[in-house]
């Protein structure tokens, strides 16, 4: 076997083909090593010898490791691939497949200092599964959390630690985010040309120590990955069995490098669209107070109700949803590369992103006050199980819902081999994120419905587990008569309610680091610096009152305000909500009206100027400044600007020797950060409040105090060291021990330094949200110990036990607090509003194991990789805890993934099972009003089932399909109690077929 290194780096450099021959070198040495190899050319693959892989060149799972001689070299060079898939060239060795693929990232782990799990492409063009999330939750220790209304895999949990608490970088970048946390959404990356993802579960100093989670880096192609010309190119067409939609992605890379071996270019664009018809039924949020014993019967007088001794908890919302979904996404990324010398590689790359999300939605909802309800049952547990309400009102909505996230990255990174043993590197990135950048309207809602002389004593029951079933109501229609349950003729219109969230995310960054490597020793030193800047600013009808402009219902109700009927061309059809939910229990009324917002929204202004002429149905008394349009405005309680400056040096050691003769590997390093905040808002207080005249569950802050501008600078520094250790007993049996100290930061829309007191308040529900500018960071001290054996060629098993130790939680209590003396009409008492706030808490202990096992049946094609997370913690929510301040750790979860797979000749298919358990996803519920603190939200326990299969028709050209969801999982959610269902998702199940053409 021969390999011909100047057909592919040319005559570069006497250095550059000394490191080729000698990788053909351990090529031969592993031919030789392997009788399977040695005895039949046809069978390159090297599993059917007990004997563990050789080290393989391939991607280092951190960016800046790399020398510059290094990083002009393949990426696959030298990892061999098994000649039954018909994918070798003459003597050359060429990494494609799914089996070269778990290769590679099998050598990565196995070499790493750390514990890092590695997901490479197969090929350039073919990464194993279309959404990043979707790849990572096949690695130990992560999950995933999924879009209800999409089913898309947006965010992972590695550990039990989810979102701010996990870093995901680009080519070891960070990333600006404008959604206003740190996290991002994983459906907002294209995956189609992705080269690698590796998770960090120990962290490497020189690249961050900012997640007690894990660090994610996804490393993105360039031209001398693949010297030569290449191309890729994919095209599909999906649909979701409810949409009955066909919609296409496509994508197309061209990458070249220059025949003298000097010059790069590598340009792709991917464009990408998914249409997901999800039903929903819902209940907003379930507050904790306190129930009139009276309230259990159906006779409570005013005087009797306001005794309030039962603790207990009701549905502050109820009803059923369909959400038309469109994601629509462009990806782009060009990369230029440099490298005149051996010695030198420059790299500018641009990456490039824009997700339009366009949701219609329909549905009805009902309204309940705790102090209205009568014969109230309350289980063991203090649920309001069954109930009924006089004069309940009745809505149907419609939606029109628009966000659009936009980033683009330009990045320049210069490594430079000063001697053969010193590399200098330096790298500069400037990031900008828009959410909803222009004239974007985020959400445009329209309310029709009836109430007042028509309102039913409507009855409420639960009789159920939310895991399978949803809520009842009976005695619905106008006055009861469910006959005209949807009758357009009693209906009149209600509020109508716009809003757009306008956020900017801008973050500059720098690196620079030396290399020094000798022998078995690498020194690492360097520096970084992040200047990350937000701002955040809301704009709605709430602001200045228009949402309640033709709130009423009209005449039908026995309301002065709001018109009825409408006119009969606003309404397009209907919804069944028969069968709604398959596989749940629970009884819904008859169906939900289709009608346009905009449509809706365009007739009440076509009625004219309310200030110029009278417009019966106008609410005069409640509303002003109000001339036909339902424009918005900025409410200035939710302006905010946070300027975060990072600087931080680091220094590592990484050394090999041998210990009793047993190779042994030494990682140490340190990282010190100092971190200074400038928040900046925008304060107000209510002065009054009054009720609405068209809604008496409607209230209105028409005064405020003048708008003062806020600013709070704050500062912190932490020293954060890292130690990794590996031994290898025998060549197939690996002992790591790793200790570390990172940190999470909060996210950044919780450092507002103002209180927030929105116009739209309900009656029985008031309620206000302030920031913290001056919380800290959390803090882990992080523990591991492992084993693992790598028995066979592209197999192996591992165990792994670790324990984080976490201070200053940050904990989101919300309070009972009157603000600024203001009087609630209601009541004629001092208005007692529910204020969420974050602190700075208690400390916690996360504790698990990982479990890991990797077989592949010699040269059958078939294996399987399966793994199991099992965690817990010292500090498990508590159920009966009612106070203000209740405390858990969130996101915990036992998990199991299993994937099983046939790869060979050109013939490929994976099914893969993902289970995860019950978990605490977080403090707050959609509506948070209660008087005991933040309500919890849990995600009920999942299991989805996942189809994808491949077949190489030439060495060039493949066509693939994909079932996802087959068995049709379904996301349910609850509160405090299994029994108090939050949401309930069916996003159905979605195929694809496609073709793939790679050159």
């Amino acid at each position: 076997m021969t390999l011909d290194t100047r057909s592919i780096f040319g005559d570069r450099g006497r250095a550059r083909r000394a490191r080729a021959l000698a990788c053909a070198s351990s090529m031969a040495a592993l031919a030789w090593a392997s009788p399977a190899l040695a005895q039949d050319q046809t069978n390159l693959q090297n599993a059917t010898t007990d004997r563990p892989a050789a080290v393989q060149p391939a991607v280092p799972a951190t960016a800046n490791t790399t020398t510059a001689t290094e990083a002009g070299q393949p990426q696959d060079l030298a990892t061999a691939q098994d000649a039954s898939q018909g994918n070798t060239t003459g003597d050359d060795i060429v990494v494609v497949g799914l089996r070269g693929s778990l290769q590679r990232n099998l050598d990565l782990k196995r070499t790493s200092s750390g514990i890092v799990d590695v997901i490479s492409a197969e090929d350039i063009g073919k990464f194993p599964d279309s959404n990043v999330a979707a790849s990572l939750q096949r690695l130990p220790g992560v999950s995933i959390q999924r879009s209800g209304s999409r089913g898309e895999p947006t965010g992972i949990t590695v550990r039990g630690f989810g979102g701010d608490f996990n870093t995901t970088l680009y080519d070891g970048r960070r990333i600006s985010s404008a959604t206003g946390g740190r996290q991002i959404d994983f459906s907002t990356v294209g995956v189609d040309f992705i080269g690698q993802l590796s998770v960090l579960k120990t962290p490497d100093v020189s690249l961050a120590s900012s997640s007690i989670g894990a660090t994610v880096n996804i490393a993105f192609p360039n031209p001398f990955d693949h010297p030569g010309f290449r191309v890729a190119t994919t095209a599909s067409g999906s649909i979701q069995d409810r949409s009955g939609r066909i919609v296409p992605t496509g994508g197309l890379l061209v990458s070249t490098t220059t025949a003298d071996g000097k010059f790069g270019v590598l340009a792709d664009v991917i464009y990408t669209r998914r249409d997901t018809d999800t039903n929903r039924v819902y209940v907003s949020g379930w507050p904790g107070g306190n129930f009139a014993p009276c309230q259990l019967t159906a006779a409570c007088t005013t005087a009797q109700a306001a005794n309030k001794t039962l603790p207990g908890w009701f549905p502050q919302q109820y009803g059923a949803e369909q959400q038309r979904v469109q994601d629509e996404r462009v990806d782009a990324r060009i990369s230029l590369q440099y490298h005149p010398t051996d010695d030198l590689m420059v790299t500018l790359d641009n990456n490039f992103s824009r997700q339009t999300i366009t949701q219609e939605n329909y549905a009805f909802g009902v309204w309940f006050n705790q102090g209205d309800l009568r014969n109230v049952t309350l289980d063991k547990n203090g649920t309001a199980t069954d109930f009924t309400q006089v004069g309940t009102p009745t809505d149907f909505t419609a939606a029109l819902n628009k966000q659009i996230l936009q980033t683009n990255q330009t990045g320049l990174n210069v490594k430079y081999d000063a001697t053969e043993n010193l590399t200098l590197e330096a790298d500069g990135a400037y990031a900008k994120s828009w959410l909803n950048p222009g004239n974007v309207i985020g959400s445009r809602n329209g309310d029709i419905g009836y109430g007042g002389n028509l309102g039913n004593t409507l009855r409420f029951n639960v009789d159920g587990d939310s895991k399978n079933s949803f809520p009842s109501i009976s005695n619905f229609g106008p006055a009861g008569d469910a006959a005209n349950w949807a009758n357009p003729a009693l209906i009149g219109s209600h509020v109508t309610v716009n809003q757009t969230q306008h956020n900017t995310d801008q973050l500059f960054q720098f690196r620079g680091n030396a290399t020094w490597k000798q022998d078995n020793l690498t020194l690492k030193a360097g520096g970084q610096y992040y200047q990350d800047t937000f701002n955040f600013r809301n704009q709605s009808t709430f602001t200045n009152n228009f949402w309640q402009a033709y709130a009423g219902y009209g005449g039908p109700s026995g309301r002065d305000t709001g018109i009825s009927p409408l006119p009969a061309n606003l309404y397009r059809g209907s919804v069944s909500l028969n069968n709604f939910i398959p596989g749940f229990n629970g009884s819904l009324p008859p169906s939900v009206f289709v009608f346009s917002p905009v449509a809706y929204q365009n007739y009440l202004s076509s009625l004219g100027n309310p200030q110029t002429q009278n417009i019966p149905g106008y609410n005069y008394a409640g509303v002003n400044g109000f001339t036909g349009a339902f424009d918005e405005a900025v409410d200035p309680g939710s302006v905010l600007r946070v300027q975060e400056k990072t600087w931080s040096l680091y220094v590592s050691a990484n050394f090999k020797t041998e210990v009793g003769g047993l190779p042994f590997t030494f990682n140490a390093g340190v990282r010190n950060e100092v971190t200074n905040l400038n928040a900046t808002g925008q304060g107000r207080l209510p002065t009054s409040i009054v009720t609405s005249a068209a809604d008496p569950t409607l209230l209105s802050i028409p005064t405020y105090t003048e708008i003062q501008a806020v600013n709070n600078k704050s500062s912190y520094s932490y020293l954060l060291p890292s130690v990794d250790m590996k031994l290898e007993l025998t060549d197939k049996l690996v002992l790591r021990a790793d200790a570390s100290r990172t940190l999470t930061r909060p996210a950044l829309n919780l450092l507002t330094p103002v209180l927030n007191v929105g116009n739209g308040q309900r009656v029985g529900a008031l309620s206000a949200a302030g920031g913290n500018p001056n919380l800290k960071p959390y803090l882990a001290d992080n523990f591991d110990l492992g084993a693992e054996w790598y028995y066979r060629r592209n197999s192996y098993l591992s165990v792994n036990f670790f324990l984080k130790n976490v201070s200053n939680f940050i904990i989101g209590g919300v309070t009972r607090q009157t603000i600024n003396g203001v009087v609630d009409p209601t009541t004629g008492q001092p208005a007692s509003f529910a204020v969420s706030q974050q602190v700075n808490g208690p400390d916690a202990t996360v504790r698990g194991v990982e479990l890991a096992w990797q077989q592949v049946f010699g040269d059958t094609g078939f294996g399987f990789q399966a793994n199991a997370t099992f965690v817990n913690t010292n500090r498990p929510y508590d159920d009966k805890n009612i106070s203000q301040t209740g405390f858990a750790v969130t996101g915990l979860a036992n998990s199991a993934n299993f994937v099983g797979f046939y790869d060979k000749s050109g013939f490929q298919f994976r099914a893969a099972a993902n289970w995860r358990d019950k978990y605490l996803l977080q403090f707050g519920q959609n509506q948070n009003t209660g008087s005991f603190g933040a309500e919890p939200t849990f995600v009920n326990q999942s299991f989805q089932v996942d189809l994808t299969s491949s077949y190489d028709i030439t060495k060039n050209f493949s066509i693939f399909g994909e079932a996802l969801n087959v068995n049709n999982n379904q996301q349910s959610t609850h509160g405090r109690y299994s029994n108090q269902l939050l949401d309930v998702f069916d996003y159905g199940r979605r195929y694809t077929l496609g073709a793939r053409f790679r050159f």
